[in-house]
């Protein structure tokens, strides 16, 4: 039988996503994910936007042959010596001129940071939005995007199904290299 052909994209904000799944005390399988996102939402393309750092490249690599595209940003240091990658701008930018170029038909947006809420209203009057997948708890997703009115889901509730069945880290999750 022949799935039935959306063309919906995912757009990750991979810091937000990794974080928020951290914080609930479990590890996201990342291929298990990646075909999920593809049964459930029909995305043909899922974006992650990351942080660029060197000794990371074998969870690139990972993630690539999970079947994601990689948007890197170049992370700066902070005064406390932790990497910062802002890639909310990376984000917001491809999913605008996506739909602009009207590249998909529904957009899938996966982050519970209420700095996309003017995305996802933007999304909303072009009909392009078809959920906003929250990596954190009901309690932890910003006010700004539930003020939207926007679906919401929680990838806290597919824990059964997208938890990584390995005790140990992803790779390069201990920060060697």
């Amino acid at each position: 039988m022949k799935r039935n052909h959306k063309n919906n994209y995912a757009y990750i904000d991979g810091a937000n996503l990794h974080k928020g799944v951290d914080s609930l005390g479990w590890q996201l399988d990342y291929e298990r994910f990646r075909i999920w996102l593809r049964d459930k939402y029909s995305i043909e393309r899922a974006y992650i936007f990351i942080g660029l750092i060197p000794t990371h490249k074998n969870l690139y690599k990972y993630l690539q042959e999970s079947g994601f595209i990689l948007v890197y940003k170049e992370v700066v240091y902070g005064s406390d010596g932790n990497p910062k990658g802002n890639c909310d701008a990376d984000l917001v930018l491809q999913t605008v001129v996506d739909s602009y170029e009207n590249k998909f038909n529904k957009a899938v947006i996966v982050s519970s940071d209420g700095d996309y809420s003017s995305m996802i209203k933007f999304l909303q009057e072009k009909n392009k939005l078809h959920v906003i997948l929250s990596p954190r708890e009901e309690k932890n997703c910003s006010i700004l995007l539930k003020r939207t009115g926007a679906k919401i889901s929680y990838i806290n509730d597919q824990k059964s199904l997208l938890e990584s069945s390995q005790k140990e880290k992803a790779p390069d999750g201990d920060k060697t290299p």
